[in-house]
């Protein structure tokens, strides 16, 4: 009977954490797609406005077979590194961005 106990025990602890992971996995999913729908609307945007929001980026990259420049923004909360790169266009538009770990 102890024994049977154990085994009912270690099967729902069991089940508790995946069901933590799960959920934990899902809000991580939803604030990246937050996320990716609040940088999408900087496309077709203008740098300028880019810097008045966002400021001074922390670095500028150019990358080979691209005249594009790259304006990156670093920002680190709870010892997590966010980085979110715009890819701006000769004509001083943004024509991409990425995210990395911004969540």
């Amino acid at each position: 009977m102890k024994l049977n106990m154990k085994k009912i025990l270690l099967a729902f602890t069991f089940f508790f954490f995946l069901d933590a992971c799960q959920s934990v996995s899902q809000k991580i999913d939803e604030k990246m797609e937050a996320e990716e729908r609040a940088l999408s609307k900087w496309l077709n945007k203008s740098e300028s406005q880019l810097k008045f929001f966002f400021g001074r980026p922390d670095k500028i990259e150019f990358k080979e077979n691209s005249r594009n420049r790259f304006y990156i923004y670093i920002k680190e909360k709870l010892k997590i590194k966010c980085e979110r790169t715009f890819e701006i266009n000769q004509k001083n538009k943004i024509v991409g961005f990425a995210s990395k770990n911004c969540f």
